[in-house]
């Protein structure tokens, strides 16, 4: 697999063009993630309303595959019901092959499951890389299990 796939345009898109970059003043749930091995960073901030994520905002540093995964993440969680961010996530980390289950991405209907999201599975034919994809969303686990509580 060539690099240029793995940074294909959509994950240079999103590092480059970060969707909802900044902080909530109204944040119901704020959590930080850090990657030690390579010292990327992400924190998120959600405001939520009768179970369902009305606004989010992200801010990070590090390198363009946890920005962009963060970047994407937030898209694509942004009205969605806290039942449905969380299945949302289980798919991604087994498309991400983190967790055990057969791969939810349809080869023949290129973003249909995941949208944005999937331009991410090529990072696991670099392993080392996987952590940083999934930083965003370890981050966001720590948020949702905030919310839970």
């Amino acid at each position: 697999m060539a690099l240029e796939e793995l940074y294909r345009e959509v994950i240079l898109d999103h590092y480059r063009h970060p969707r909802h970059k900044g902080t909530l003043s109204n944040a119901d749930v704020h959590a930080e993630g850090l990657n030690p091995s390579c010292g990327d960073e992400f924190s998120l901030d959600l405001a939520i309303a009768d179970g369902v994520i009305t606004d989010v905002a992200t801010q990070g540093q590090g390198c363009s595959i946890s920005q962009a995964s963060g970047s994407m993440m937030a898209d694509a969680i942004k009205g969605k019901t806290l039942e449905e961010v969380g299945e949302l996530a289980h798919k991604f980390r087994v498309m991400m092959s983190i967790d055990e289950g057969e791969n939810p991405v349809d080869p023949a209907r290129p973003g249909a499951v995941l949208g944005d999201l999937e331009a991410l599975q090529g990072v696991r034919k670099f392993p080392v890389r996987i952590k940083c994809a999934d930083l965003p969303w370890t981050t966001l686990a720590d948020a949702l299990s905030q919310a839970e509580s």
